[in-house]
């Protein structure tokens, strides 16, 4: 995932959280709490707290936070006039939302709609009928609930605007108001602290204090770019014509081990980013991630890496314990040596080689982290 900041200013990257985002993000830890293991205690309260009409209506409209984050709860990214900076009230959020038109609104909210081609600017269902078609049939292989929905917010976007926001607003009676005076002094210390470290020590260290997810790199041709690294592929500018130039990071109590990257066109790019989760353990690279599961793919390096798991042993030794010869040993430890699986050490004029089991027992949450990053 790429953002051009070539010529941006650096006043023109903003930390700030944002409560309409925060709280797409606790909807989305009640929805997936098996991508959020760290809360299960708040969303087993939550979810039973819940009175039984706001569940039923959170169901109706879960898509919007279950498999994506609908654009529509950074609605600041579409309104040049916001420079980035989100509400500070989530009533100021959601005023912001009903500022959307009724077309930027309803192609966000049916961002599923679009898929691979997010960023191809395709025209809205609301005045194309192709798409339109198109939305409908997908939404149908979803479920009679979100193709009701669906139905419902093509055919009368006002009502079903509304609709939402009651919604999000009676999430913020039952629960979230609560959640957010716990969370947001920690997230605006936090956007204050970045916003610091990117005034004294610049983009890059920022960047690395905000995700080991994120860097700041140089074009080939020219230019700067802020690469996220994400399983999903993108590209977007922040200095788009008829979009406020610039950068928004919204820090996100409830988002590990996500990283969100908003970058639809004519939108302001817009990265959600977790803050004191256990990232800190710094998740191995998607690339670094596609090495080792291919080492581990072969059936006679998984023959070696049961026996170096238990001791270390020299090629000599492995080549006999697996009727192998020593070249062909060589080459399958050469393989897990490059994905990082292995260690190496010399005895004498012996060279032993035995299994990072440190490395190997954190592949299954590298591998979790990575997908769902």
């Amino acid at each position: 995932m790429s953002i051009d900041i070539t010529g941006l200013p650096a006043e023109r990257i903003v930390f700030e959280a944002s409560p309409l985002a925060e709280l797409a993000t606790a909807l989305h830890a009640l929805a997936e709490p098996g991508h959020h293991p760290g809360m299960q205690g708040w969303v087993t309260a939550t979810t039973a707290a819940l009175k039984p009409d706001l569940a039923d209506r959170l169901i109706q409209a879960d898509f919007l936070w279950r498999n994506t984050f609908s654009d529509i709860f950074m609605p600041v990214a579409a309104l040049p006039e916001c420079d980035g900076h989100p509400g500070a009230t989530l009533t100021e959020d959601l005023d912001l939302l009903d500022r959307l038109s009724d077309e930027q609104f309803v192609a966000a909210a049916l961002e599923f709609s679009c898929s691979s081609r997010y960023a191809a600017g395709l025209p809205s269902p609301l005045v194309d009928r192709a798409r339109h078609d198109v939305v409908l049939d997908l939404a149908a292989s979803r479920g009679p609930q979100q193709l009701g929905f669906t139905q419902r917010l093509l055919a009368d976007p006002p009502t079903v605007r509304a609709w939402v926001r009651r919604l999000l607003e009676d999430c913020d009676e039952a629960f979230f108001a609560d959640t957010w005076r716990r969370v947001h002094v920690h997230l605006a210390a936090d956007a204050r602290h970045k916003t610091e470290i990117l005034r004294h020590k610049g983009l890059e260290e920022a960047l690395t204090a905000v995700s080991a997810a994120l860097s700041l790199t140089e074009a080939a041709g020219g230019g700067t770019r802020i690469e996220a690294d994400k399983l999903s592929h993108g590209t977007t500018t922040a200095v788009a014509p008829g979009v406020s130039p610039g950068v928004t990071f919204v820090p996100s109590h409830h988002t590990w081990p996500h990283l969100m990257v908003l970058y639809a066109p004519a939108w302001r790019p817009t990265v959600l980013y977790p803050v004191a989760g256990p990232e800190a353990a710094r998740p191995a690279p998607v690339e670094v991630l596609k090495l080792r599961l291919e080492a581990l793919a072969h059936p006679v390096r998984l023959r070696l890496c049961r026996n170096i798991a238990r001791a270390p042993y020299t090629t000599s030794e492995l080549a006999h314990a697996n009727d192998l010869s020593a070249p062909e040993v060589s080459r399958h430890l050469a393989v897990l040596k490059k994905a990082g699986l292995i260690t190496t050490r010399r005895r004498g004029r012996y060279v032993l080689h035995q299994l990072d089991v440190t490395v190997v027992a954190r592949l299954g949450s590298d591998f979790l982290e990575g997908i769902l990053r």
